[in-house]
């Protein structure tokens, strides 16, 4: 087999949801097959308009800083755009992070691992995943592992 061969395999190999074409008024529901193609484009999609948004804030962000002119005369006004400014940049740095765990949702749906808990590899519910499609621990699974974290803050 030639170099082209197994690239070209590989590539057959992937799951592909970009196929797959969603009725406009799609919802996942809980009574048909958990992670069918129609939910993972869902999802997939869902995903990647999240990260868009975020995306085009943070542009948004970059260029009113770029525009804002810190050289205010009056202390009281410069001491509030500086704060205005270290706010929106904390924000800014949650979504940067928020951006990085929708890659890896995306990932995780291109490698067909997408709404399964990562600790006890059962399905995350629909309800949980729509709301928070980043998920990667069911709800029993988060609230164990919230509750291990408030235990051991406790013991500090």
């Amino acid at each position: 087999m030639t170099t082209g061969q197994t690239a070209q395999n590989s590539e057959e190999s992937k799951p592909s949801f970009s196929a797959t074409l969603l009725p406009p008024d799609y919802q996942p529901r809980d009574d048909e097959e958990f992670m069918n193609p129609l939910q993972l484009e869902y999802f997939r999609q869902k995903l990647l308009r999240w990260r868009e948004e975020l995306v085009a804030e943070s542009s948004e962000t970059l260029e009113s800083m770029q525009q804002e002119n810190l050289a205010q005369p009056d202390l009281t006004d410069r001491a509030s755009m500086e704060t205005d400014r270290s706010i929106e940049l904390r924000t800014r740095d949650r979504e940067r992070k928020l951006i990085s765990k929708i890659d890896d949702a995306l990932q995780r749906i291109a490698e067909g691992e997408y709404g399964y808990c990562e600790d006890t590899g059962d399905p995350i519910s629909i309800r949980r995943l729509e709301a928070r499609p980043i998920a990667t621990l069911s709800l029993e699974a988060q609230e164990r592992h919230e509750k291990a974290e408030r235990t051991r803050r406790d013991d500090l």
